[in-house]
C-alpha cells in the first residue's frame, strides 16, 4: 500500500514509518524540507494547512495517516497549546478537504487521545463510554469529526493512551521527578492507560486494515501507582510523588490527566489482531 504519513518525524510518526516500511508498504512523509528522509520515508513537500498543497501531496497514495501534533514544551500555559489545537483542528480540516479531491486515497487514519473520556472509576471504558473534552483535549475530537465527514472513505480514528517511552516528553517528566516534581496526577489507586510508542506505532499499521470507526489504543490499564513506580525507577527516585486528585481537578490544563481511565483496546485487537509487545510498564519502556 502507498501510504502518506503526516507527522512522520514525531514521537509516534517515526516508529510508525519504520513499522510501515517493515510491513512492506511504500511510505512517504509530508515535509517542508528533506529532513523527513532520515526516518526512511520518501519526502513529499506540502503544507498541512493548505488543502491545495495537500491535494498534490496525496496524489499517488492509497492511504494517509495523520499523526501530526505539536505538544508544547511549556505544558502549563493555555496559550502554548494553541499551536497544537491549530494542527488538530485546521490541519485535519484541510486534510479532509484535500482527500475529497483525491479519489485514489481510500483510507484515512487520524490520531487522537484517550484523555477525552470522562472519569470512569474502575469501569472499563470502551469506545462508547461518555466523553468529557477539556481545554487541551477538545481539539482531538474536532479532528475526528473533520475526517469522519469523509463518509465515502474508510476513516479510522484512534484514541491513544499516554505515550511513555524513550522520548523527549517522557525524559522531561523523569528529569522533573529528580527535582521533586510529581509523576502521578491524581489518586494512586485510580486507573491509567499508557502505551509504549513502538506499540502505538504497530497499532497505526494495524489500523490500515481496520473497518471504519473509532478505536482505543493502549496497553492493558494499570493503577497510577504501578505506572508511577515504573517511571520512578527509570528516573532513579525512590518513590513517585503524587499530586492530589482534588488539586488536579482545579487545574484546567491538567484535569484530564487526573481522571481514572481504564481504557479497553479490545475492539482494535478483535478487528486486526494487533497486540502490545510491551504490555506492562517496566525498564524496557525507557530504552530505544
Amino acid at each position: 500500500m502507498r501510504v502518506l504519513v503526516i507527522g512522520a518525524t514525531g514521537v509516534l510518526g517515526a516508529p510508525a514509518v519504520a513499522k510501515l516500511l517493515a510491513a512492506g508498504h511504500e511510505v512517504s512523509g509530508l515535509t517542508h524540507s528533506k529532513g523527513v528522509a532520515a526516518t526512511g520515508a520518501k519526502p513529499v513537500t506540502g503544507d498541512l494547512f493548505s488543502a491545495d498543497s495537500l491535494v498534490t501531496a496525496l496524489r499517488g497514495h492509497d492511504a494517509v495517516v495523520n499523526l501530526a501534533t505539536r505538544i508544547p514544551r511549556k505544558m502549563t500555559s493555555k496559550a502554548a497549546w494553541a499551536a497544537n489545537d491549530r494542527v488538530r483542528v485546521s490541519g485535519s480540516a484541510a486534510l479532509a478537504e484535500a482527500v475529497r479531491q483525491v479519489e485514489e486515497v481510500r483510507i484515512v487514519v487520524q490520531e487522537g487521545i484517550s484523555f477525552v473520556y470522562a472519569d470512569g472509576g474502575s469501569r472499563l471504558l470502551t469506545e462508547d463510554a461518555p466523553l468529557r473534552p477539556g481545554v487541551v483535549t477538545a481539539s482531538s475530537l474536532v479532528a475526528h469529526e473533520n475526517v469522519a465527514a469523509l463518509t465515502d472513505r474508510t476513516v479510522v480514528r484512534l484514541r491513544i493512551g499516554q505515550l511513555v517511552g524513550p522520548d523527549a516528553a517522557t525524559s522531561a517528566l523523569l528529569a522533573a521527578a529528580r527535582r521533586g516534581a510529581p509523576l502521578i496526577m491524581g489518586a494512586r489507586e485510580d486507573w491509567t492507560t499508557a502505551i509504549h510508542p513502538s506499540d502505538a506505532a504497530a497499532a497505526v499499521v494495524a489500523a490500515l486494515e481496520a473497518p471504519a470507526g473509532v478505536y482505543n489504543v493502549g496497553a492493558p490499564p494499570v493503577s497510577k501507582a504501578e505506572l508511577g513506580a515504573a517511571m520512578a525507577a527509570a528516573a532513579g527516585v525512590r518513590r513517585a510523588r503524587a499530586l492530589p486528585k482534588w488539586l488536579v481537578s482545579r487545574i484546567a490544563l491538567a484535569e484530564p490527566m487526573g481522571r481514572s481511565q481504564r481504557v479497553d483496546s479490545g475492539k482494535l485487537v478483535d478487528a486486526t489482531g494487533w497486540k502490545c509487545e510491551r504490555p506492562v510498564p517496566g525498564p524496557e519502556w525507557f530504552v530505544d
